[in-house]
């Protein structure tokens, strides 16, 4: 009973410490991209629409879509529009990595709105994928929401735009997806 435990213990002390691994803050991201000998491959997830709705940083080196809008499709139960995973994903990193002479081992630091629905995902699929230094912002480009307090729900905390990192209302079109 006491191995079974231990190795229980430790199956779960290293499922944590992959946890842990894949996430990086805005302030890690920041620093380092901009270090001058920097291996690094910055890529924005999220839709090129939300993005222009909701802010972009010209910090990130280009924008891959991990899932992308399907404004034909309704999705009844989200009453949204449906979302699919971009099935070129995988080719367009590859794409992104060889314009600059990266390879599979390179650092791949993805970013979404809140780091949850295409951030993490995205990092664990390129890692399952065989990029395995692929990872993810925490908290996202917006950051997560106040729980409390009369702006509850307003995404007023962490993640890059709350962090006084660069960003713009405005997209950079030389880094926008365009499929």
């Amino acid at each position: 009973m006491k191995h079974l435990l231990l190795a229980a213990t430790l199956s779960l002390c290293s499922l944590t410490a992959q946890a842990v691994e894949i996430a990086v803050t805005a302030e890690e991201v920041h620093t380092r991209i901009t270090q001058q000998d920097s291996n690094v491959l910055f890529v924005d997830v999220r839709d090129p629409v939300e993005i222009m709705f909701v802010g972009f940083t010209d910090a990130v080196h280009t924008n891959v879509p991990y899932l992308l809008v399907d404004r034909r499709a309704w999705d009844e139960q989200r009453g949204t529009y449906q979302v699919n995973q971009n099935p070129r994903f995988l080719d367009e990193i590859r794409a992104e990595l060889n314009k600059r002479d990266l390879d599979e081992n390179t650092e791949i630091i993805t970013l979404c709105r809140s780091g949850s629905e295409r951030g993490e995902p995205s990092a664990a699929f390129l890692r399952a994928n065989g990029f395995p230094n692929a990872r993810y912002v925490i908290a996202g480009f917006q950051g997560a929401a106040l729980k409390e307090g009369p702006q509850a729900g307003m995404r007023l905390q962490n993640g890059w735009q709350n962090s006084d990192l660069p960003w713009s209302p405005k997209m950079n079109p030389q880094k926008m997806y365009r499929p």
